[in-house]
């Protein structure tokens, strides 16, 4: 028996002559934190739906919790918890009232939905903002009743859109340390984001895809790894193309964006020798991350 919560083999969907997703396959295991990143237009979003049974694929073959997908998506969704990109609480209740209410669409009886809800004000830290109404909470504060409302069914799995953007740091760090709880409890997460900074601290593998394709999948360590393997110095200045010319010969690699060059290196002195103390330059030594994997494999243009 499969111990995959998620599985996705050679999904395709079309939109007229558009292709946004193209023999999509990855699979999620019970109880870890699976990411899908990619640029904007990559295709992520029509992946969720087609998870949750919202869009049909055009071909290819989709399981969620055990069930097939489209045919069995009413069944699996009662297992499910769904943290879409936008916030769509009713503005007209107050944060009890917006989670006694999605219980129903659960089938929840009043009163079991009543008996959770403490439990959900705490998970969210919103125990003194229980009669508040929605447009009272701050962001960050509207993000953790969307997750909250998300668990009102137990779910064995959460499928979380983006879930912190447009948050400040205290707020997503405030939120990534709730999702951590959440898979310390057992809970399957599937993870799109823009940050790679929590993709990083999150996930326990991911899968970059562009244009509807897979083009990486792996852990963020592997993928660091197999696509940067050595440091990166960032040089801040004017002339950055002179600089590469000049620095080039000391890097394995060499990248211009914007103002900025980056050096890919195995061996750092070379360079710190050549900038140190030269008037008008910063720069800044770093271990490789996964935004390096990311833009280099997508490229560091601004993609609409």
């Amino acid at each position: 028996m499969s111990n995959n919560t998620i599985e996705f083999c050679e999904v395709f969907k079309r939109y007229g002559d558009k292709t946004v997703v193209d023999a999509l396959s990855f699979h999620v295991r019970a109880g870890e934190c699976f990411g899908l990143l990619g640029p904007n237009g990559a295709g992520k979003t029509t992946t969720l739906r087609m998870l949750l049974g919202l869009v049909e694929p055009g071909a290819g073959a989709i399981s969620l919790c055990g069930h097939a997908i489209p045919s069995g998506a009413r069944f699996a969704r009662q297992r499910v918890g769904v943290v879409p990109q936008f916030d769509n609480l009713d503005p007209d209740f107050s944060v009890r009232e917006n989670l006694l209410v999605f219980g129903r669409y659960f089938g929840l009886s009043a009163s079991k939905t009543r008996a959770m809800v403490p439990e959900l004000l705490e998970f969210a830290r919103l125990e003194s903002k229980a009669n508040a109404r929605v447009g009272e909470l701050s962001g960050g504060m509207r993000r953790r009743l969307t997750l909250a409302r998300s668990l009102i069914n137990d779910p064995d799995v959460l499928i979380l859109d983006e879930p912190t953007t447009g948050l400040d740091p205290q707020a997503r760090h405030l939120i990534w340390d709730r999702l951590r709880s959440l898979l310390a409890r057992g809970k399957t997460i599937l993870l799109t984001t823009h940050f790679m900074e929590e993709a990083e601290r999150l996930c326990h593998r991911l899968c970059i895809i562009e244009e509807g394709r897979k083009i990486a999948e792996g852990t963020p360590g592997e993928l660091v790894e197999s696509e940067i393997g050595c440091d990166v110095i960032e040089v801040y200045g004017p002339s950055p193309t002179a600089l590469r010319d000049e620095l080039s010969p000391f890097a394995t690699r060499t990248e211009i964006s914007g103002e900025t060059l980056f050096c890919y290196v195995r061996d750092a002195e070379p360079i710190h020798a050549r900038l140190a103390g030269r008037q008008g330059l910063r720069y800044l030594h770093r271990p490789a991350n996964l935004e390096d994997v990311f833009l280099r494999l997508t490229g560091r243009e601004m993609q609409d």
